[in-house]
């Protein structure tokens, strides 16, 4: 995943760029930067955060970048800002989302005369340049980034910094946010729209689909307005949004609490505590508990000063590793207890299956798995959340292809997706079997568009329905 944050002001922009940078670090650990504009012009700086935090990093950097207007973001792909020299002038660059057809838009970009590509480890070619090189076919900024949001299969949202200004675009379907701040003399622009508010900026607005505005230390002009249809990403509350942040207008804690809550509509457990997995599934389960009259309890605490979020690391035993050892278990509220636990979602498996085994070592008599959202039965094909390479990296895929054989149709997927059918509740059986939980269920996929509150046509839920509209 990642995330970005850019300003424009009459004065220094350093500070709240680094300070608003450093609130996207929940959304990626592999690379930070920042570019800002200033009297000497462009500058910019990058640095690897796998083994440090973006804050430690960038401090010194902050005493050195002086401009007042600035780009910065987290990634967990490619190393960005980038700073380009070309036909339409120079610029810096940040992106975050994926495109699906890059071979393709390499293959053209030959084609119309770029000659190279700075080539990454593995033979990759980094995508917010390839974004930049869409750009500079057109014959101005404004529309090389409608040639982008055309041109690019999965999603982009894009900020580009020149010396009269940043521009803004949002992904052409909508599928991540971008929102605006506003201070006295300031603007910024960002991902997750409570980055902003302890530096002194109140809410602006937030971007439409595919809407393109141009940002300066004035105003904020519209040059391209918001398309009528939006697929934002479901997942958003589900897991990965901050929870202090809002989509759309709806706040993430608060959607949590309303999810956990028709959790237990459709639950009839006598489990004697509800405990969420830290962080995401604790407002979940907060909601369940307030619904079924079941106590709240930490049943162990998350210690989170070197990772706070397990799926971050490259390898996935280091993960599965650091996912046991940040967990310390309360063995009096544990022991002889029946416990119902509520995680955001089970992807592989193997880490809510050796946290249930570790439940059961320190004295649980029963635990119950109430997941927050339907099983994940396809890989996003839009945001580099996960760095799963594989659909059989997910359980349900791994449990289906036993079942069915290599070769699924998509019409028995559909069933598999169905809670109603058959095929349904036999793979979430042997999902309780496989991972030992003493019961299992999963958060209906209508319930779950229900705890958001937008109509199903302007949310994305493909990873869980495979249906793309």
């Amino acid at each position: 995943m990642g995330g970005f944050f850019g300003v424009t002001s009459k004065t220094d922009c350093t500070m709240d760029l680094f300070f608003g940078v450093d609130y996207h670090s929940h959304l990626g650990t592999r690379r930070g930067g920042m570019a800002v504009y200033g009297p000497s012009g462009f500058n910019r700086s990058i640095h690897n955060i796998e083994n440090s935090p973006f804050r430690t990093k960038f401090e010194r950097d902050v005493e050195e970048l002086e401009g007042n207007m600035g780009i910065g973001c987290i990634s967990d792909m490619e190393p960005q800002p980038l700073l380009i020299q070309s036909h339409l002038g120079s610029f810096a660059i940040t992106t975050v989302g994926k495109i699906n057809n890059q071979e393709e838009l390499i293959r053209e970009a030959y084609e119309k005369g770029h000659i190279h590509f700075m080539e990454m480890s593995g033979g990759r070619i980094n995508a917010t340049e390839l974004v930049g090189a869409i750009i500079n076919q057109a014959d101005s900024l404004k529309e090389g980034l409608l040639l982008a949001q055309e041109k690019i299969q999965g999603s982009m949202s894009i900020l580009l910094l020149t010396k009269d200004g940043i521009y803004a675009s949002r992904d052409r379907l909508g599928r991540t946010p971008v929102v605006i701040g506003k201070k006295e003399d300031a603007y910024c622009v960002s991902f997750e729209s409570f980055a902003y508010l302890n530096l002194g900026y109140s809410h602006y607005r937030e971007l439409g689909p595919g809407e393109i505005v141009h940002m300066t230390a004035e105003g904020v002009e519209v040059l391209s307005p918001a398309r009528p249809k939006m697929k934002i990403c479901a997942f958003l509350w589900v897991y990965y949004g901050y929870p202090t942040s809002s989509y759309e207008g709806i706040n993430v804690e608060e959607m949590r609490y309303q999810c956990g809550r028709m959790l237990a509509k459709r639950d009839q457990s006598s489990a004697d505590l509800v405990a969420g997995i830290p962080d995401s599934g604790t407002a979940h389960a907060i909601g369940y508990a307030n619904e079924s009259g079941i106590p709240f309890a930490r049943p162990f605490i998350k210690y989170t000063p070197t990772w706070p979020r397990s799926f971050m690391p490259t390898s996935q035993n280091q993960r599965n590793l650091i996912a046991r050892m940040k967990l310390i278990p309360v063995d009096t509220l544990i022991r002889g207890k029946s416990l119902l636990l509520i995680d955001d979602s089970i992807v592989r498996g193997t880490q809510m299956g050796e946290t249930t085994e570790f439940l059961y070592q320190s004295g649980a008599r029963e635990v119950h798995i109430r997941p927050a959202c339907p099983p994940l039965l396809f890989g996003c094909k839009y945001l580099n959340f996960s760095r799963s390479n594989s659909e059989l990296d997910l359980i349900t895929r791994r449990i289906i292809r036993d079942r069915e054989g290599e070769n699924v149709s998509a019409e028995t997927l559909a069933e598999y997706a169905c809670p109603e059918s058959e095929r349904y509740a036999e793979m979430v059986e042997e999902i309780r079997r496989r991972l030992n939980f003493t019961t299992l269920q999963f958060h209906r996929l209508d319930d779950l568009i229900e705890s958001i509150g937008l109509t199903p046509c302007q949310l994305c839920t493909y990873c869980w329905s495979g249906k793309e509209n």
